[in-house]
């Protein structure tokens, strides 16, 4: 087999790595390698392979890669997942909440609750806001 073809069996490979890895270097190196082919092709020799290769995919990591991150991933930082989609939110009172225990309606959702200072009492129909997670329960307290 040409060089050419070694380079583009290598481009297919780093693709297909790419599908597993998620982070777009295998796929920059990809491009750099189909870019040797194509040298290939045009007679470059192998020199001229290897040096398309790290230009291109030099170039593609460098200015290709965070642009196409950053299309991406633009809003994964502001996703709330887990605990932190609660954390503040506002919580209505339903049975007593004292240092015992109790139970808010949170965006729905029943939820067990204690007050955050233990020494607090929140009657039902009181707002409260979450301001921590513990296991199953809910610590609320007032702003």
């Amino acid at each position: 087999m040409e060089s050419w073809g070694w380079w583009l069996v290598a481009a297919g490979a780093l693709v297909i790595g790419e599908l597993f890895a998620g982070d777009f270097v295998l796929l920059m190196l990809a491009a750099g390698a189909a870019a040797a082919g194509l040298a290939g092709v045009l007679g470059l020799g192998i020199v001229g392979e290897l040096l398309v290769f790290v230009v291109v995919s030099g170039l593609a990591l460098f200015f290709v890669r965070p642009w196409i991150k950053n299309r991406f991933y633009r809003s994964s930082d502001q996703v709330k997942i887990g605990v932190s989609t609660i954390l503040g939110a506002e919580a209505v009172v339903l049975e007593r909440v004292d240092a015992e225990g109790g139970q808010v309606n949170l965006s729905g959702e029943l939820w067990r609750a204690r007050p955050y200072d233990t020494t607090r009492v929140f009657e039902p129909g009181d707002r409260v806001r979450v301001i921590e997670v513990d296991g199953a329960t809910v610590l609320v307290g007032k702003e």
